[in-house]
């Protein structure tokens, strides 16, 4: 049972927010989840109905984190999330001086991360209604982060709230103790439309390519962007769907193998070249690194910041590489999927024919249907969901890929 916050009001001339209504303002990017956004705005307007602790749940490309960004910035809004004003504004760009966010860049989230964290939520708001923290993919926490976030759940500070985010309820992701003190949010997967509509009308896309990138991302709304604005990300992902119907021979599986783990470690390494080199000079700069006088001997005590550091950005970069092969993992799977229910569902003449996930692939995924069954089909499909979790495990991605395409291989 979550436990309400302070009842103190909010400040003199607030404006209730509107319950109902279309999704503008701040919750304009929530996609497809009109129950959702009716439930915080109903929360903003009634801040005496206010739960201290909140969870989004939903599969990946629902919007959790959306979600949780928006609300956060109506509950700093005068007008209820307006968007237009300045703490909509700051909230949203991550530089509001009283929402706080824990974005996970490696592996993990750590406890000294979420310890210091908390012992800035704790202070009283310095500029909003509310001192607000949002932990992104909160499913990443160590045992010993969760066990800081658990602390503060169990002794809220009178003006604080806490916005977790996580794919699901499962004990895996959510501990059961964390869980049982928040007002659970359930997102769902955006429907094809809704993800095609607004590629149009945010991002300019043209209405062709929007339905296709909506279609082919399963409504995921960021892989969708994605593909509709970078031609590498469409071909990247037509390699991937080529390969089930190649794996004709043992050599032909270890080039898959050796192609899918290449790629991930190119796209790896294309980021972090972006990101590394800037940060990294940011740093020996406010050292003094290369500076001659009285800054020397600080900069010489500034290489455990540097290894540090090196450490942070190589955990990124491999969590960067582990994504782009699970991305690759998943579009396999849903490709064996469209096999087995082109093997399996018979329709009927006349009738409607059966969506999948690839549609632009629905020739390969018969000839997977074909070839393998749905046995094979399912088979495979649990092939793909091994590798995933040996990935997850540690093994080494070129062992984990190898075994799997061996396992995909056509029969003869």
């Amino acid at each position: 049972m979550t436990a309400a916050v302070g009842t103190a009001p909010p400040p003199a001339g607030t404006a209730p927010a509107a319950v109902a209504g279309p999704a503008t303002g701040v919750w304009a990017d929530v996609i497809g989840q009109p129950d959702v956004v009716a439930e915080l705005r109903a929360a903003v307007a009634h801040p005496a109905a206010m739960t201290h602790a909140w969870l989004f749940t939903g599969p990946p490309g629902s919007g959790r984190s959306v979600a949780a960004r928006a609300f956060a910035a109506a509950l700093q809004c005068p007008a209820g999330g307006d968007g237009t004003c300045h703490a909509c504004r700051t909230a949203l760009a991550g530089t509001h001086a009283d929402v706080h966010r824990i974005v996970p860049e490696g592996l993990s989230i750590g406890v000294l991360e979420v310890r210091e964290i908390v012992r800035t939520a704790a202070r009283a708001p310095s500029q909003g209604r509310w001192q607000i923290v949002v932990v992104e993919d909160a499913d990443r926490m160590t045992e010993q982060a969760g066990n800081a976030v658990l602390k503060m759940l169990e002794e809220p500070p009178p003006r604080t709230v806490i916005l977790l985010c996580a794919p699901s309820l499962h004990p895996d992701d959510v501990p059961v103790t964390i869980r049982s003190r928040c007002r659970v949010v359930g997102l769902r997967t955006p429907t094809v439309q809704a993800v095609a509509d607004v590629l149009v009308r945010r991002d300019g896309i043209d209405p062709a390519l929007a339905a296709w990138s909506a279609a082919a991302a399963g409504g995921h709304v960021g892989r969708a962007r994605h593909l509709a604005r970078d031609e590498t990300a469409r071909l990247a992902r037509k390699a991937v769907l080529d390969i089930p119907l190649s794996l004709i021979s043992l050599a032909a599986c270890l080039n898959a193998a050796d192609d899918l783990v290449g790629s991930a470690k190119e796209e790896s390494d294309r980021t972090v070249a972006e990101v590394d080199g800037a940060e990294t000079d940011a740093v020996k700069a406010s050292l003094g690194v290369g500076a001659r006088g009285p800054g020397v001997a600080a900069a010489s005590r500034g290489a455990g910041v540097l290894k540090d550091l090196e450490k942070r950005q190589k955990s990124r970069a491999t969590r960067i590489g582990r994504d782009s092969l699970d991305r690759a993992l998943v579009d396999l799977a849903a490709l064996y999927r469209d096999a087995l229910v082109i093997s399996a569902v018979e329709v009927p003449a006349g009738q409607p024919v059966v969506p999948l996930a690839h549609p632009d692939r629905r020739a390969d995924a018969t000839e997977l249907a074909r070839r393998i069954g749905a046995e094979g089909a399912l088979r495979r499909i649990d092939a793909v969901l091994a590798a995933r979790t040996a990935l997850e495990q540690n093994v080494k991605p070129q062992i984990a890929i190898e075994a799997l395409t061996v396992a995909l291989r056509l029969p003869a």
